[in-house]
């Protein structure tokens, strides 16, 4: 069978569950046996439409003061909603469901009172039922084992778990409140009361690590504020068991949301998310409570998660000068790319924390000159990568002048301007890159910059005829890293117009060049150089491909 095979049946399955949902929906259930006759293997899917349409059939409208009849009164923040295609259903087993209160990629979690204790609980049922991959069923069942035995006054409780008609649910603490991520929705915190939220939280944190799980999935929308103004811990969907070794994420399988998950998460690296993981993810809520924002925003969580791997963050005083040093540095620790250089745990982290509130001196690690390079590195990488290349370049170029004396006078001074004048340009292009308005037209603008500096370069030297012709490769494969399919194909066509340029020159114009003798030493030098930077790009373009398909992957 063909892939586009493959794509038909795909899509005729989906044209028939669809008809036979809308049939449900209108009260009908013709066609069920001659679906069945035709297409055998839908008969799960099938099977459990049906028991979803007789768990729906007393569907109700439910109003705020019917839901809870002899309960007090509730925060209704929202109209309820229906759930995969579904009315909101009255009943689940001893459970009555109320409203909707959240979802997220498993499951969805609702508002409901259990009758025989008549205690209020947040229900948290799967998504699609019987449509569940196996994997989804042992993840949410894996969920209320995580969380089954932890007792915490920040972490919430798990009540009971259970299935009724082959419907998977967990039973947990009602939390009157707000999630954290609909906390800074409303209103930023203001910064003490932001601290020791996140002193709480870590706290937490650092009981589920002494109880042997690592969270994974830590997040605003994770993180519940009660009435009291305490963070809750929640969803531990996601959560790893340290002491098992049979992963329920696949090898190689990023795990997490990209805003706020670790390098090493997005990385798909599931063996190395360790404590320090979710004290990056901790960083990553700081850094949201001081500045508003997560450390990465990009169009796309594929450019957010690019980012998590590559790029540093910028300093939380960079966007908010009135943010103390202290607090900045301690941010910035948490979200370190190494995890040797992270606090080595969640409570060393809420020590900080606890110092900044005491106003006593926090204990964040100077930063040494090489950190500070590579940061700078991470956060201006167009620019740190042309740097790098001029700078062997003109290196090279000063030996063969001063040492070798193989260089005339013009040649040398030339050189000088033109390389400077690319740098300059460089450093005003990686400003303005920092604006919004200029983030799509920039890199095309650099591409003819470098393309023509390059050019340049040639030019004065031996053109054609020079080893330096292997930038044109590595500037194609360099366009390749911003991910944008034009800009490559731009540059491209701007080192065939130079190849024309340098051609003309080397058959037309100076056409002594056709006898310029063998290579010298540091031509061959240019020439491997080259070499080993394209090899640099082509396998940095494979790794973040292959980093985007771990993500895409558990995405599906």
């Amino acid at each position: 069978m063909s892939a586009a095979d493959y794509v038909d049946e795909d899509e005729t399955t989906i044209e028939v569950l669809n008809a036979y949902l809308d049939g449900l929906h209108a009260g009908r259930k013709a066609g069920r046996d001659e679906i069945l006759r035709a297409r055998p293997d839908l008969a799960r899917a099938i099977d459990c439409l049906d028991a979803l349409d007789r768990f729906a059939s007393d569907m109700v409208e439910l109003r705020a003061e019917e839901a809870v009849a002899d309960a007090p009164t509730l925060p209704l923040d929202s109209v309820s909603r229906t759930t995969d295609a579904f009315a909101l259903p009255r009943e689940l087993g001893d459970y009555e469901l109320l409203r909707e209160i959240g979802r997220g990629g498993m499951g969805v979690v609702y508002q409901a009172r259990q009758k025989s204790l008549r205690r209020m609980v947040a229900l948290k049922i799967i998504h699609g039922c019987g449509l569940a991959s196996p994997d989804q069923l042992r993840r949410f069942a894996a969920e209320g084992q995580a969380a089954a035995n932890l007792r915490h006054a920040n972490i919430v409780r798990v009540l009971e778990s259970g299935q009724v008609e082959g419907i998977p649910y967990l039973a947990m603490d009602y939390i009157e409140g707000l999630s954290l991520a609909q906390c800074l929705a409303r209103r930023a915190l203001d910064r003490e009361s932001a601290v020791r939220l996140l002193c709480a939280v870590a706290r937490a944190v650092d009981y589920l690590h002494g109880q042997g799980i690592v969270h994974r999935d830590l997040k605003p929308s994770n993180i519940l504020v009660d009435a009291e103004c305490q963070p809750i811990v929640t969803d531990f969907g996601l959560a790893k068991l340290l002491y098992d070794d049979s992963q329920l994420t696949q090898s190689g399988m990023a795990a997490g949301t990209p805003s706020y998950m670790a390098p090493e998460q997005a990385a798909g690296q599931t063996s190395r998310a360790t404590p320090v993981s979710d004290v990056y993810s901790l960083g990553a809520v700081l850094y949201e409570l001081l500045t508003g924002r997560p450390p990465f925003i990009a169009e796309t969580p594929i450019d957010v998660l690019i980012q998590v791997l590559e790029r540093e963050p910028p300093s939380p005083r960079q966007l908010d000068r009135s943010i103390p040093r202290s607090l900045s540095q301690i941010c910035l620790r948490c979200l370190e790319k190494d995890p040797a250089n992270r606090y080595p745990s969640a409570a060393a982290l809420a020590d900080d924390l606890e110092r900044y509130l005491k106003g006593e001196s926090v204990e964040v690690s100077a930063v040494t000159p090489w950190l500070r390079l590579t940061r700078w590195g991470r956060r201006e990488p167009a620019l740190a990568s042309r740097l790098a290349v001029i700078v062997f370049f003109y290196g090279v170029e000063l030996f063969d002048y001063y040492v070798l004396h193989r260089l005339e006078d013009n040649f040398h001074y030339s050189v000088t301007i033109v390389l400077a004048i690319w740098i300059a340009l460089s450093v005003v292009f990686q400003r303005l890159m920092r604006r919004e308005s200029w983030q799509v037209a920039m890199p095309a603008a650099w591409a003819f910059v470098d393309a023509a500096a390059l050019l340049w370069v040639l030019l004065l030297g031996d053109g054609r005829a020079s080893p330096l012709m292997i930038g044109y490769p590595l500037l194609i494969v360099a366009a390749g890293l911003w991910f944008r399919e034009r800009l490559v194909w731009l540059m491209t066509g701007l080192s065939v117009l130079s190849y024309g340029v340098l051609a003309a020159d080397y058959y037309l114009v100076r056409t002594w060049l056709q006898t310029v003798p063998p290579l010298n030493s540091d031509d061959h030098v240019y020439f491997a150089v080259g070499l080993v930077a394209m090899g640099a790009a082509v396998a940095y373009q494979v790794h973040r491909i292959r980093a985007l398909s771990r993500f895409y992957e558990r995405r599906k």
